[in-house]
């Protein structure tokens, strides 16, 4: 396996690898959500890329930055077992020299929920993910349902400017008693993480109402919002149960409409999701 840190270092196994390459872009701290990603892109692709890079043009002044969780000893180790062949780790001075000044602004979809929540989010996610797109150049990039968001945005962005690369969703990977699988999950204090289940619940809740007939999306956000103010710990950002495709808000529940919400717990910031089927 190759770590490389440099963009021409890249550029170069790029050109000498040949053959289809998968890229999983991550911010690290990896767990076993990423690596389902990564066995996916392994079965799929004759080269796997990964990249570790926590990405500062996403985070907002007031978010989590300094603290995010990094090991890279231990990620390193996870991605040699798993047979990867390149994982990228450059520095944000190689990402976003002092001359950086072109951003990719995405449109509507980008302005809700997760958009609305932390301004300038997905213009730096769309920024970083299509630089990476161009420096490594693969065939297919893998992201994981739980920032279901996120992979609406880049799905507009790499049609609406032609990118030449297939996205592969995948589904969100969860721990046994539910909670959706994050880097974040490990701010938790042991009360915190029993009371992060209560998102699980309230997703799962309102889509048993969907199943038995209900389809007043007031009626299912109510139900998620009922079942997170039972738990002291947890404080509500948003319940949105919004169409799949564009992410604006429902009257009417229909197939394929997307049911998620952002929590707080403690003082950590969880999200998570569900589709409607």
């Amino acid at each position: 396996m190759i770590v490389e840190p440099a963009i021409a270092g890249v550029r170069r196994w790029r050109h000498e690898a040949g053959g289809s390459v998968g890229l999983v872009p991550t911010m690290g701290f990896l767990h076993a959500g990423h690596m389902s990603l990564v066995e996916r892109a392994r079965a799929e692709n004759e080269r796997v890329a990964v990249s570790i890079f926590v990405n500062p043009a996403q985070f907002g002044p007031r978010e989590d930055l300094a603290s995010y969780p990094r090991d890279m000893e231990r990620d390193l180790a996870m991605l040699r077992e798993a047979g990867v062949d390149l994982v990228f780790t450059p520095e944000p001075a190689a990402i976003y020299p002092p001359s950086f000044d072109t951003w990719v602004e995405p449109g509507a979809i980008a302005t809700r929920l997760e958009g609305a929540a932390r301004p300038g989010h997905f213009r730096g996610v769309c920024t970083v993910v299509l630089k990476l797109f161009t420096i490594v150049q693969p065939e297919r990039a893998y992201f994981g349902q739980k920032d279901a968001q996120q992979l609406r945005v880049i799905q507009r962005m790499v049609a609406d400017l032609n990118v030449p690369v297939q996205i592969v969703p995948m589904p969100i990977v969860r721990e046994a008693d539910g909670l959706a699988m994050s880097s974040r999950n490990s701010y938790l204090s042991p009360e915190e993480r029993h009371a992060a289940l209560v998102l699980s619940r309230g997703l799962h809740a309102a889509k048993a109402c969907w199943q038995s007939g209900e389809r007043n999306a007031g009626v299912l956000r109510q139900t998620v919002l009922d079942i997170i103010n039972q738990e002291p710990l947890a404080s509500v950002e948003y319940v949105s149960l919004a169409d799949g495709g564009s992410v604006e808000e429902l009257e009417a529940a229909a197939p394929g409409a997307l049911l998620s919400l952002a929590v707080r717990v403690g003082k950590t910031r969880l999200i998570d999701n569900l589709v409607l089927e």
